[in-house]
């Protein structure tokens, strides 16, 4: 998960406890509130300009810029980073649309402006990477970034609820006693948990969690059961490959280590189902259910092993 990604969902996420709080003391409106629209359009400009001023200083600062340019990376990381950026796109698409609900706009309007909000901060964030000299505009990230949006926006217009979430883990990778793979992965993933949890690809799943019930409602089974497949990858010190020259100017060459490709199976939770009347509630489960909750898991990797976790992150 790229470490700006913080900052958008931070974003989203304040706005949402935000319309939550106040709809504590009225409901959601049938009809159209123009107040409550241009309140939240003027908050949502705010606050997009802020974080937008935010990264600039904390993220691009750093790097040199240049003409605005494209950048392949399609093949890093394993399609990790890939995956995150579908995660966000998601994430930022269906929060949106939740704060755009609480104008009372009708459906197909609250679905859209909800995609449509979120696809353009990713695209401003895409071309801010398109001037600086240490990336460049990826249509690979921008192609993530359309599924992830177009994964709630599909699921509203058929079903008119989200069955299908995505979410994500991450455990601690450990990476042996090899000093030189250990001043490696510090240099390119910190040496903090919060560091370690946003930037090394290696210790982090993603997982595509399917709700059962909303599939056959005459089923005995809990309404927040929940079955989900993950991916994850492990063994890359590099982008690419395993090769990269350290600070001291030596080149170190571990591509001999193999770079693996895991697959998972593991049951799940949709907190979204479980009732509560206290808004509040609401509006946590709706954050933990980012999450992949630990469960028994099964791993077949790209190696043909198969393995079994007891309990998995």
């Amino acid at each position: 998960m790229p470490k700006r990604t913080i900052l958008i969902l931070l974003l989203l996420i304040g706005q949402l406890g935000f319309a939550q709080q106040k709809l504590s003391f009225t409901t959601i409106p049938d009809t159209t509130v123009n107040s409550r629209v241009w309140i939240l359009t003027g908050t949502t400009a705010v606050a997009a300009t802020g974080s937008l001023i935010a990264l600039n200083q904390f993220w691009y600062k750093d790097y040199a810029r240049t003409n605005f340019h494209f950048f392949n990376d399609g093949k890093e990381w394993l399609q990790m980073d890939k995956i995150g950026h579908t995660y966000t796109a998601y994430f930022t698409a269906k929060y949106s649309r939740e704060l755009w609900r609480w104008t009372g706009l009708p459906k197909k309007k609250q679905i859209w402006y909800g995609a449509a909000s979120s696809l353009a901060y990713q695209s401003v964030i895409e071309v801010l990477d398109g001037f600086s000299t240490e990336w460049g505009f990826s249509w690979y990230d921008m192609g993530a970034n359309v599924l992830g949006t177009g994964m709630m926006v599909a699921q509203e217009l058929a079903w008119d609820e989200q069955r299908f979430h995505l979410k994500f883990s991450y455990h601690k990778e450990d990476y042996g006693n090899d000093p030189v793979v250990q001043t490696r992965t510090n240099d390119i993933f910190g040496t903090r948990f919060p560091e370690r949890m946003l930037k090394d690809y290696n210790g982090q799943t993603y997982w595509l969690s399917a709700n059962i019930f909303s599939f056959s409602k005459n089923t005995s089974l809990p309404k927040w059961l929940m079955l989900s497949v993950g991916y994850s990858a492990k063994n890359m010190y590099g982008g690419d490959d395993n090769t990269w020259t350290d600070a001291n100017g030596v080149y170190h060459d571990y591509n001999n280590v193999p770079r693996i490709r895991q697959f998972y199976l593991s049951p799940d939770i949709d907190l979204t189902k479980i009732p509560t009347r206290k808004k509040g509630l609401k509006v946590l489960f709706q954050v933990l259910n980012m999450v992949k909750i630990p469960a028994p898991t099964l791993e077949l990797n790209s190696q043909g092993r198969l393995r079994g976790y007891w309990m998995y992150f």
